[in-house]
């Protein structure tokens, strides 16, 4: 009897792995048809070599950040332009810098008020940025931007960046860390 049981749970272990493996291809095929550009581009790439919470890469954040973006809007009904959010949630962290780093020891303490604003203006030299875009990238770190978005958009990116950050920090998301040889890649 308990054997009977135990298939089963196991195939309902194995089937609910399915669909989220399934999902995760769904999600990672848009966000390449959004922004295959930005994926194949030098600096998000160098972005790999840069850790941003805990041993998650900005790359890995940023990926995580779109697909939960994608998830926000599906599972609240909340009708926005798909594109624009995936673009704007990979570029939201384009600050190209290690901020962890000692030759940005500056920074390290202000980082959160400043990289918004650093984000926006690396975007900007090689995009064709939206108005939405740049609303997720300027204030995807709200409160600390003080001024809160102005778009649906950008409040999805917003929350998503939080969970996504949290999940990071406590170590429930794990990265595989970053190395120069990934930077190069």
């Amino acid at each position: 009897m308990t054997e009977r049981r135990d298939g089963k749970r196991s195939r309902r272990k194995a089937e609910r792995w399915k669909r989220q493996l399934e999902r995760q291809k769904e999600l990672y095929a848009q966000i390449k048809d959004a922004a295959g550009d930005i994926l194949a581009s030098q600096n998000f790439r160098s972005t790999r070599g840069y850790i941003q919470h805990g041993n998650m890469t900005v790359s890995s954040h940023c990926m995580n950040v779109a697909k939960y973006s994608l998830t926000i809007s599906d599972r609240l009904h909340i009708r926005c332009n798909r594109r624009d959010l995936i673009r704007g949630a990979l570029l939201h962290d384009y600050f190209l810098y290690d901020w962890h780093d000692v030759d940005h020891a500056g920074i390290q303490n202000l980082h959160g008020f400043y990289h918004p604003g650093i984000a926006l203006r690396n975007a900007r030299k090689e995009y064709q940025l939206t108005p939405i875009e740049q609303d997720i990238i300027k204030k995807h770190m709200w409160p600390l931007t003080v001024v809160p978005p102005t778009c649906r958009e950008a409040w999805i990116v917003t929350t998503a960046d939080k969970w996504c950050s949290l999940l990071e920090t406590v170590h429930l998301h794990k990265g595989h860390g970053a190395s120069k040889l990934d930077a190069k890649k």
